[in-house]
């Protein structure tokens, strides 16, 4: 289960991939063993974003 700190940074960043630059998302999901969350997105699915469970990304 995500923290409420990934959720919010999940909405911003699936808010910008969608809204502002348009791009399909393919995969959200939770590493329960690290707790980090992963996102693929992009047409092409090469875009990859990792939410820590602070909420920080990279």
């Amino acid at each position: 289960m995500p923290t409420a700190t990934q959720l919010e940074s999940l909405y911003r960043v699936s808010y910008q991939l969608t809204y502002l630059m348009l791009q399909p998302i393919h995969l959200v999901c939770v590493d329960p063993r690290t707790r980090n969350g992963y996102v693929l997105a992009g047409y092409a699915e090469d875009l990859e974003f990792e939410i820590l469970p602070n909420g920080e990304g990279f």
